[in-house]
C-alpha cells in the first residue's frame, strides 16, 4: 500500500532551522516526482519544492529559494526538506506528495496523486 509519512515539524525561533522528512513506502522513488507543499488556514496550498526522482531535477517556490533544500536518501526511501533562515511567514502545515507523471509543477498541486497527513511547522519567538 502506497504511503507517505511526514515528520520533523515543530516550533522554532525566527532564523532557525528544521529538517522535514517524508518516508515513502509502497513504490520505488524513481517512478515519481515528490513535492513539498504547505498550507495555512484560509489560504490555498502553496508549492514549496519538488524533485523528479529519476533525474534529480529540482524546483523551488520563489518564497523559499536560497533557504530551503530538497534532497533524498534512496536507501531509506525518504525525501527531506532542509529549511534554514526560517521566518514567521513559513508557519504552516507542510505536506509531501507524489505524482506519477514525474512533473514538478508547483503551481498545480492537483497533479499530485498521493499525499501525506502533514506536519506542523511554527516559526515564532
Amino acid at each position: 500500500q502506497l504511503q507517505l509519512v511526514e515528520s520533523g515539524g515543530g516550533l522554532v525561533q525566527p532564523g532557525g532551522s528544521l529538517r522535514l522528512s517524508c518516508a515513502i513506502s509502497g513504490f520505488s522513488l524513481d517512478r515519481y516526482a515528490i513535492g513539498w507543499f504547505r498550507q495555512v488556514p484560509g489560504k490555498e496550498r502553496e508549492g514549496v519544492s519538488c524533485m523528479v526522482m529519476n533525474d534529480g531535477s529540482r524546483n523551488y517556490g520563489d518564497s523559499v529559494k536560497g533557504r530551503f533544500t530538497i534532497s533524498r536518501d534512496n536507501a531509506k526511501n525518504t525525501v527531506y526538506l532542509q529549511m534554514n533562515s526560517l521566518k514567521p511567514e513559513d508557519t504552516a502545515v507542510y505536506y509531501c506528495a507524489a505524482n506519477q507523471f514525474r512533473l514538478c509543477v508547483l503551481k498545480d498541486p492537483d497533479i499530485f496523486d498521493f499525499w501525506g497527513q502533514g506536519t506542523q511547522v511554527t516559526v515564532s519567538s
